[in-house]
């Protein structure tokens, strides 16, 4: 019977029906059943998506950022999960690319169906992908990227599923030179910077913060991935006078900056980007790493408040190493998953817009590692990071160090409480930071 009918159904006809077919399938496909969820939520478990370089030279990041997450979400399950379902991690590695950071984005929304996404690391990674969450309306929280668009994305969409809790570019490079021109007094300073959208990005904004102080660096460089000697530009450097050399990379070629100093018998401090604090920098400079300072949220040494203590001892045990290999990276990602369940929890829902809806609004204070969040986010500030939770770290004997004084901002992984009162607070204030945007 099928058979005879399916024969009738011939030309035009028979594609009519097909498409017709499909049509209803993708709606069934998308509906994700009822009662407010999404495909990710509906079964047993609640999918997040995970995504960042867990390879390559990138890959100490994200996979600190990735074991942190994994904490969180073990806590958060053994105690009963979220609305009364365990949250299934969907990890994915990025491989640091552009191209792949946009095939898995999708990746983790048409086929996995997930809630949420948190990640990704690099700038231009997250370029390349954050529309994709933007258009299926999927709350995306960048939990390590400084150079990727935030709050500037509200100008093209006035729904913004965009959320962060890193310093951004504008932070850290205003930071970087403050340190530089205000605290130490120098005159001369030069820039050194990476060719990467991360790099370019931060270059920008440090020569936009040295304007405003009315200081032109006396040598303005780049270098690209996978260069190992920088002679020529820290020649040029060193012949120009520069005091401190401003810089923005990632580990590996970091490292090869105070290597090559070394050689050239060049002897003054680098100050850059919190990527100064990743383990293949400091593994592989070694001894030329000391005295590297960098504008950090969380410095593993520098624990102090009880959640910070618990959280690197539990690392520890978990990823049975001392040092967690990106300090940052795993905090932020550790409060990222956090943030994301009670925001799911407080909306009762795994729908997109009410997560979304939630994370602008949370009702309850959540105490994070690097801070304790009040209200981090608001309907036009997706910033959760302003100045007052960022400090200066600098490297002692392959160990980052918290500052001696807490003259340039709170001590990460102490308890700042946030409101949105005072403009002057940490983390979740509705500050004058509003139009930030920015790094790795």
């Amino acid at each position: 019977m099928l058979t005879s009918i399916m024969r009738r159904i011939t030309g035009r006809s028979f594609f009519a029906t097909a498409l017709f077919c499909a049509a209803c399938l993708f709606a069934v496909a998308c509906s994700g059943g009822g009662n407010g969820t999404t495909a990710g939520g509906g079964g047993n478990t609640i999918k997040i998506g995970v995504y960042g370089p867990y390879t390559g030279g990138s890959s100490p990041m994200g996979l600190s950022m990735r074991d942190g997450v994994r904490l969180a979400a073990d806590e958060i399950n053994a105690k009963g999960g979220v609305l009364g379902k365990k949250i299934e991690l969907v990890e994915r590695d990025d491989q640091a690319t552009n191209e792949r950071g946009a095939q898995v984005m999708q990746d983790l929304i048409s086929n996995e169906k997930v809630v949420a996404v948190l990640g990704p690391i690099n700038t231009g990674v997250a370029l390349a992908s954050y529309k994709y969450p933007q258009q299926a309306k999927i709350p995306l929280l960048i939990n390590v990227s400084a150079g990727a668009p935030v709050n500037d994305l509200f100008k093209e969409s006035p729904d913004n599923y965009v959320f962060r809790i890193a310093a951004n570019d504008f932070i850290q490079s205003d930071m970087i030179v403050a340190e530089a021109i205000e605290k130490r007094s120098y005159k001369k300073v030069a820039l050194l910077c990476d060719s990467t959208n991360y790099g370019q990005s931060g270059h920008d904004k440090m020569l936009a913060a040295l304007k405003t102080r009315n200081v032109t660096p006396v040598s303005d460089d780049k270098f690209n991935l996978k260069d190992t000697d920088m002679t020529p530009q820290l020649q040029r450097a060193k012949d120009a006078g520069a005091e401190a050399v401003l810089v923005y990379g990632i580990g590996p070629e970091l490292a090869a900056i105070a290597n090559t100093m070394q050689k050239i018998g060049y002897k003054v401090p680098m100050i850059g980007g919190w990527t100064l604090s990743m383990s293949n920098f400091i593994d592989a400079a070694k001894e030329n790493s000391d005295g590297a300072v960098a504008p950090l949220t969380f410095i593993q040494n520098g624990a102090t408040s009880e959640k910070a203590k618990k959280f690197v001892a539990d690392y520890q045990k978990k990823s049975s190493t001392e040092r967690i290999p990106v300090a940052v990276a795993a905090a932020q990602g550790y409060d990222s998953m956090y943030l994301i369940a009670q925001a799911i929890e407080q909306a009762g829902s795994t729908d997109g817009a009410k997560i979304k809806a939630a994370l602008e609004s949370l009702q309850k204070p959540y105490e994070g590692v690097i801070a304790t969040f009040g209200k981090p986010f608001s309907a036009t500030d997706h910033e959760a990071i302003h100045k007052d939770n960022v400090m200066m770290g600098v490297v002692k004997n392959g160990q980052v160090q918290p500052p001696e004084t807490k003259a340039m901002g709170t001590a990460a992984g102490t308890t700042t409480t946030t409101t949105t009162t005072n403009s002057n607070t940490a983390a979740g204030s509705n500050s004058n930071n509003s139009n930030a945007n920015g790094g790795k």
